[in-house]
C-alpha cells in the first residue's frame, strides 16, 4: 500500500495589526495548531491611517509570532500584503482565512466578508475564532486611543508593542 501525503494545511490571519496586541496573539496562539501553517497577513493599509508604518508593524508581529512558534511548536510566518485578501490567500496557498471575533457586531462585519470571499473562491473557508475571556474588549483602535490621551495601556499589548508605542507618542 502506498502513502498518500496529504497537502499542507495553510491558514491565513489577515489584519492591520496596528498595533498587534494581545487579542491578536490570543488568535495567533490558539489558530497555529489547528494547522500546519498559519501566515500572518500585516495589511499595508494606508487608507487607515495607520500609527506604525508597515515594517515596524511586520517587525513586531514577526517577534511577537517566532516566541508562539518556539512556544507551540507551530509553523507562524509573517508577510505584508497590499491585494484583494482572496487573491493573498491563494497567493500563499491558504485554504483557510482565521478570524477572530470579539462581539456580536464583528460578526455582522465578517460574515459578509466571509461570504463574500466564498464567492469569489469557495475553495477558501472562512474560520471563526470568538476571544478568549479576558480578550473580548481589545481593539488596535481602542489601545492608541488610550494611549494617545496618557491611559496605561500595558495589560494589552506585549513589552516591545508597548515599549514602540510609548517611542511614538513621545514623537508626537
Amino acid at each position: 500500500m502506498s502513502e498518500q501525503r496529504r497537502a499542507p494545511r495553510t491558514a491565513l490571519y489577515p489584519g492591520t495589526f496596528d498595533p498587534i496586541h494581545n487579542g491578536h496573539l490570543d488568535v495567533i496562539e490558539r489558530a497555529a495548531p489547528l494547522v500546519d501553517r498559519l501566515v500572518l497577513g500585516v495589511a499595508t493599509n494606508s487608507g487607515k491611517n495607520p500609527m506604525f508604518p508597515l515594517e515596524e508593524r511586520l517587525e513586531l508581529a514577526r517577534a511577537e509570532c517566532d516566541a508562539i512558534a518556539a512556544r507551540t511548536g507551530s509553523k507562524v510566518e509573517v508577510q505584508p500584503f497590499d491585494s484583494l485578501l482572496i487573491s493573498f490567500a491563494r497567493q500563499v496557498g491558504a485554504g483557510m482565512i482565521v478570524r477572530g471575533l470579539r462581539a456580536v457586531s464583528d460578526f455582522d462585519y465578517e460574515f459578509q466578508m466571509a461570504g463574500m470571499n466564498a464567492r469569489l473562491d469557495n475553495s477558501v473557508q472562512t474560520v471563526f475564532l470568538p476571544a478568549s475571556e479576558g480578550q473580548h474588549f481589545i481593539s488596535s483602535r481602542f489601545v492608541k486611543e488610550i494611549a494617545l490621551l496618557g491611559g496605561d495601556v500595558s495589560s494589552f499589548v506585549p513589552p516591545l508593542t508597548l515599549e514602540r508605542i510609548l517611542a511614538r507618542i513621545r514623537l508626537i
